[in-house]
């Protein structure tokens, strides 16, 4: 039986000092980096100085912290080793990856290449079991995150459909810092001190000379930053991101088991390394293609101006407005457009009275509301009309992926 009543003290005193290490804190500002980004993003939409940005870096770091312990319980598990593992060459083709483009950065793809490479040419040095379970567990914790968390401070965005129509819809965009402990062989020396693992330990078999069943292990605490990138157009930011949730769950279990058969067989190698980036592509194709093909629920409504945000603490927000919602009048006046929404306002400036649609029951409901200040914003932002020609770019090519298009394209006249 596995000793978890000796492990778990030992993971939990690992963590801790990581927390105590100065990389964390580096990853936790420049988390804070992003979500300061973010954050301008909905200032351009509202016109109201950000906020919040420490609140949501305070709360990744703490979901940050859980989906590490849940990592740092699977990378024991399964013996996860940094010994003899060459996982130092992950980073550095993953930047390379970068420079093509962004997603790339993903340890899906250079995992994969590693792998792939050594299969083939019996180059790098690495263990591939230990590689491809490394990138299994990491998007493993990155698919409970994203379960739990991978909503959280959705930004309003307009996007163009293949057909060339603009809909409304939200950018999904999470950051965490983690926190994580592997395993590291220290020798094969007995020592007075430590814990017994069950004989089936660990399923996957560290690349160092040693009889595995007389080897040392201690733990390592390892910090790693985890990116979450989506977009909700046919459902709402809380469906889509437990829908990719399971997508990317399904990935990371399929691949964990492959890395764990692929010790015992050259095809299953083979195919484990193709799978860890191929099955990523497929994962983020068949999110892509499940949301344009369905139905964008953020579209124009005919019986007034469908709301595609609401700005917490605005008039709107305190009217009892959401996202979703159809505003019908304001001030008496009927409404159906951004201009109408500015003349009804401007009627009544220091007082707004409106009737909406709430909710998926539709609830027609009526509340007035008093202004602060003269020409205080009210707090919405409507869905497009379909005809913008803003709209959010999707593309993620990097440099060098710019380059080749632009170079294709001139090739092809």
């Amino acid at each position: 039986m596995f000793p978890f009543n000796q492990v778990v003290p030992l993971i939990f005193s690992s963590l801790a000092r990581a927390l105590l290490d100065p990389l964390f804190w580096v990853v936790v500002l420049l988390v804070a980096l992003q979500y300061r980004r973010m954050a301008a993003v909905k200032e351009s939409f509202f016109g109201l100085p950000p906020g919040g940005v420490w609140r949501d870096t305070l709360s990744a770091a703490a979901y940050g912290v859980l989906g590490g312990l849940a990592g740092s319980f699977l990378m024991v598990l399964i013996g996860v080793t940094l010994s003899g593992s060459g996982l130092i060459y992950l980073w550095p083709v993953a930047i390379l990856l970068m420079l093509i483009n962004a997603r790339f950065l993903c340890f899906a793809y250079a995992g994969g290449i590693l792998a792939l490479s050594k299969v083939l040419f019996g180059l790098p040095d690495i263990n591939i079991a230990q590689v491809l379970a490394l990138v299994a567990i990491l998007h493993m914790v990155e698919s409970m995150l994203i379960l739990v968390s991978g909503h959280l401070g959705a930004v309003p965005a307009y996007y163009k459909e293949p057909g060339g129509r603009v809909v409304g819809g939200f950018a999904l965009q999470r950051f965490w810092p983690i926190p994580i402990v592997a395993l590291m062989v220290v020798g094969q020396t007995a020592v007075q001190q430590g814990v017994n693992m069950p004989a089936w330990w660990p399923l996957l078999k560290p690349a160092v000379p040693g009889n595995p069943a007389n080897l040392i292990y201690s733990l390592i605490p390892v910090v790693a930053g985890l990116g979450y990138g989506d977009l909700a157009v046919s459902r709402r930011p809380g469906q889509k991101s437990r829908l990719s949730a399971l997508f990317l769950g399904l990935y990371s279990l399929t691949l964990i088991l492959l890395a764990v058969a692929a010790q015992s067989s050259k095809i299953i190698t083979l195919l484990a390394a193709l799978f860890s980036p191929l099955g990523h592509e497929l994962v983020i194709h068949i999110g892509k293609k499940v949301e344009f093909r369905g139905r964008p629920v953020f579209t124009p409504d005919p019986r007034g101006l469908r709301v595609l945000e609401v700005l917490p603490g605005s008039p709107a927000w305190q009217a009892g407005m959401r996202s979703g919602d159809v505003l019908t009048t304001v001030n008496g006046w009927p409404v159906n457009s951004r201009q109408g929404l500015e003349t009804a306002l401007d009627a009544v400036p220091w007082q707004v009275e409106v009737e909406f649609l709430a909710g998926a029951a539709e609830v027609l409901r009526r509340e007035t509301v008093r202004l602060q200040r003269w020409g205080q914003p009210f707090g919405i932002l409507p869905v497009p009309a379909g005809d913008e020609e803003a709209s959010m770019d999707l593309s993620t090519a990097g440099p060098l992926g710019r380059w080749w298009g632009e170079f294709w394209r001139r090739f092809r006249g």
